[in-house]
């Protein structure tokens, strides 16, 4: 067996553009929940009057979701 790594395959110009543009976004929502959780360990948990019950929030994201669906005829 060899030390020698195996050679990879180059990536043409918009595949690189892509995944690039992927890892911007992934890097971005990772730096988003970081800072949420900084701000939980700083000031603590929100006061529950002051949050959303997860059942509003499932049923807003399944009603945005259903008005992104193409109609069924």
């Amino acid at each position: 067996m060899s030390d020698q790594p195996a050679p990879r395959l180059q990536l043409d110009q918009a595949t690189a553009d892509s995944v690039r543009a992927y890892a911007a976004r992934t890097r971005a929502s990772a730096d988003r929940f970081a800072a949420v959780l900084e701000d939980i360990a700083t000031n603590g948990l929100p006061s529950v009057e002051d949050s959303t019950p997860w059942e509003d929030l499932r049923e807003r994201q399944l009603a945005r979701l259903a008005a992104q669906r193409p109609a069924v005829a």
